[in-house]
Formats: structure tokens, C-alpha cells, sequence
């Protein structure tokens, strides 16, 4: 134990002549969370609480193109615009400023539509009652050639694709609950009102979201309990570049030779690295807790709520930052000069960041993506934290990803000092 003791505080001095490197190993990823953070509220609140400007074209002036704009107008998203400097917009005007990228989009209604559509419905709805034998109140009509009606659609050619398709669903239910009505008034009006009062126009399938329940109140995820954990995992990461440039620094310099010639084992040198980068892990975890609890609301960002995860997240934490240990102890050992440890543990950990779902979310990605996710350790670590302060698991459901991360750890301090006892023996 004294020995680790010594190790231990070896390492302390070693990082205490390193201030600048200690100092950014803390400003880096609370500068990274905050900014982060910031422009992703920023977007939420821009795509949920803003209101975009459409264009209309109604060709149409009949009933059905007045319910589409009436839609339209109620819908919490889109602000309808179908005048310019007082006149109607005709579809050239509406494609130029869309195709320019002055609109995201533009609806183009064609002419006849309403009266198009009574006349099929009507149709539709005389033959159904006809052959069901009711003849004498229906009279025979001759079927009239109708040309089918589409509602055109111009888009931004910057335009997102989720954003295309959630337009194209909104026009296509508002395009059925249309057709759905005509058809309900062609009925009423062939048996009569009181044959039609017993039925109901109301919907009988609604949705309703269910989001997780803490002390009675839901909890919706934001972007500070998404982004927190997240860049938390990547700031214990980055600790591999400070600590596999300090290993091959005593294997150049000879201090690491030098600590051999004493009774001290290869395990007690690497147990007092161990120890002391964990309890900087652990500081940057309480850094950017306090962060997300205390400085994000200063500046208008979403409050991070515990909920009484506190020790569950500090256990996540505790094992993250061993798995990221792990890795830094064995591109230490492995690595021969500080040119190859830094750029290499550098860009290694912005990949595992990157495949781990720290930046785009693992749901996003392509499906073989989301396989390779499944082995970045950050993956690990971030799954487990979204287990603990969203999903609200015990420490009986996060189990395998903690043991996952611990035997992590264990896998890169064996290859490690099996490494380093070949090199010895040649």
C-alpha cells in the first residue's frame, strides 16, 4: 500500500508541473458541453416553437382548398402566406422563391379540386347504393370522366429530408380527413339526416405519449440531459492523450527504468496512474454535474434535474473513467515516442466518440453503424447514463454495461502488461 501511496503521489507531481495540460483537460469539455448544448436548445427550440413560413397557392377557391389553409393556419408549425405587396401568389412566383431558398416550401392547389372531388364521391357513393337495391331514392346518373387532381409540392432544394416527410404526411392527413368527410356529407345526403345521426364523425383512434414518470411529473429529455452525459464521456476520454504522453515521456527519459531497479511491480506503477486519473475523471464528471445544474440556467439553458440518480451516475462515471484509463495505459505502453501517442490517442477518441453516438445519435446512423457502435466503450458508458437519468434503471438493469466497462478496463491493463513483459524479455 505504500508503495501505490508513492506512486500515487509521483504522478501528482508529475501533473502539478503540467498546470496548462491539467487546466484544459477541464476548460476543454466545459467550453465543448456549453457550446454544444447551446446551439442544439437553440435548433429545438426553432424547429418546435418558431413558425415557418409556406407558401400558398389556391387555384382551387373552393371548399376543399379553404379547409387546407384553414389546416395549415392551425398548425403550431406553419405560418401560411398566400399574398405578396397585396396580390395573389401564382405557382411561378411560389417556385422562383422556393427554388431561391427565400421559402422551404410551397403548396400548390389545383383548380377544380373541390368540385372534382364532390363529383367522384357522389359517384362512388351512388353506385354503392345502388347496388345495395336502394334505387328508389337514388337517381341513376351518368359517369362523368374526371381527371385525377395533384397537389404539388415545392421544396427547398436545401431542405432536410425528415422535414419533407413530415410535410408530406401532415398534407396527405389533412387530404384523407378531406376525402373522409365528403364522403360522410354524400352519404347524409343520400339517406337523409336521420339515417346518418347515429353515426359519429368524431375520431376513435387518438396517440397519446407516454414519457417516463420521476416523483410524479414527467420527464421529457433535453438537450442538457442528452448533451451532459455525452460530453462528460468524451472529456474522461481525452484524458488518454495526457496519459500515454506521460508513460512514453519515463520510457525516454529512463525514469521508468529507473523504477524498476526497485522492488516496485509493473501493477503498482500502473495502480498509481490509475488512481490519480481517476480522480480526475471523477472531478470533470462534478464539474460538469455542477455545470449543468448551475451555470445552464444563467444563461437560459434547461436546468440538469438528478432526480435523485446522483450515485448512479457517479457510479457510470466511476466506470467510465476506468475503461477510458484502461485504453490511455495501453497506448502508453504501446507507443514509442510522444509523436505517435498524442495524434494518435487524439484522433482515436474523437472516432470512438464519433461511432459511440456522442455526436449523432446511434438511432441516426446507417444500420451497420449501429452495430460498430455496440464496441465503443463510450457507447457503453453513454447508454448506461441515459439508462440512469432518463429511463430511471437501477443498478439491476445497468449491470452489463457497467461489467462491460470494467472488463474493458481489465482487457487493456492485461494486454498492457503483457506487452511490457515481452518487450523486457527481448
Amino acid at each position: 500500500m505504500n508503495k501505490l501511496l508513492i506512486s500515487i503521489y509521483k504522478e501528482m507531481l508529475l501533473l502539478k508541473r503540467d498546470m496548462g495540460g491539467l487546466v484544459i483537460l477541464f476548460i476543454m469539455p466545459l467550453c465543448l458541453v456549453i457550446t454544444i448544448t447551446l446551439i442544439q436548445d437553440s435548433t429545438f427550440k426553432t424547429a418546435t416553437q418558431s413558425k415557418i413560413p409556406i407558401l400558398l397557392v389556391d387555384n382551387d377557391k373552393g371548399e376543399v382548398s379553404k379547409m387546407v389553409q384553414k389546416n395549415l393556419a392551425g398548425n403550431d408549425s406553419f405560418s401560411v402566406i398566400t399574398q405578396s405587396n397585396g396580390k395573389n401568389i401564382d405557382e411561378a412566383f411560389a417556385k422562383e422563391k422556393v427554388f431561391d431558398g427565400d421559402y422551404q416550401l410551397a403548396i400548390i392547389i389545383p383548380e377544380g379540386l373541390s368540385s372534382g372531388l364532390k363529383t367522384k364521391v357522389e359517384e362512388n357513393v351512388a353506385k354503392i347504393m345502388e347496388g345495395l337495391g336502394a334505387t328508389d331514392s337514388v337517381t341513376a346518373a351518368k359517369p362523368q370522366k374526371i381527371t385525377p387532381k395533384e397537389v404539388r409540392l415545392y421544396f427547398d432544394p436545401a431542405s432536410q429530408t425528415a422535414f419533407k416527410t413530415a410535410v408530406k404526411s401532415t398534407v396527405d392527413k389533412m387530404i384523407s380527413q378531406i376525402e373522409t368527410k365528403s364522403i360522410y356529407d354524400a352519404f347524409s345526403e343520400q339517406l337523409g339526416e336521420e339515417s346518418t345521426a347515429a353515426f359519429k364523425q368524431e375520431s376513435y383512434i387518438s396517440f397519446k405519449e407516454i414519457v417516463p414518470m420521476f416523483d410524479n411529473k414527467e420527464q421529457v429529455p433535453n438537450s442538457t440531459q442528452h448533451n451532459v452525459p455525452a460530453w462528460t464521456l468524451f472529456a474522461m476520454f481525452f484524458i488518454v492523450v495526457p496519459l500515454s504522453i506521460n508513460l512514453v515521456k519515463e520510457k525516454n527519459q529512463g525514469t521508468q527504468v529507473r523504477l524498476r531497479t526497485n522492488p516496485v511491480s509493473y501493477a503498482t506503477v500502473i495502480g498509481g496512474k490509475t488512481v490519480t486519473y481517476l480522480i480526475i475523471c471523477m472531478l470533470q464528471f462534478f464539474l460538469m454535474l455542477a455545470t449543468g445544474m448551475f451555470i445552464f440556467p444563467k444563461i437560459g439553458l434547461p436546468i440538469l434535474e438528478l432526480n435523485g440518480t446522483f450515485f448512479m451516475m457517479s457510479l457510470v462515471a466511476l466506470f467510465s473513467g476506468l475503461a477510458a484509463i484502461g485504453f490511455g495505459i495501453l497506448l502508453g505502453t504501446v507507443a514509442k515516442t510522444q509523436e505517435q501517442s498524442a495524434p494518435f490517442g487524439a484522433t482515436s477518441v474523437v472516432i470512438l466518440a464519433a461511432v459511440g453516438g456522442v455526436w449523432v445519435p446511434v438511432f441516426a446512423m446507417p444500420e451497420i453503424m449501429q452495430y460498430v457502435a455496440k464496441a465503443s466503450p463510450m457507447n457503453w458508458g453513454l447508454e448506461a447514463f441515459y439508462d440512469v437519468l432518463l429511463r430511471n434503471n437501477s443498478i439491476a438493469e445497468v449491470w452489463p454495461l457497467l461489467l462491460a466497462l470494467f472488463l474493458f478496463f481489465i482487457g487493456m491493463i492485461g494486454l498492457s502488461i503483457i506487452y511490457d513483459e515481452k518487450k523486457r524479455a527481448i
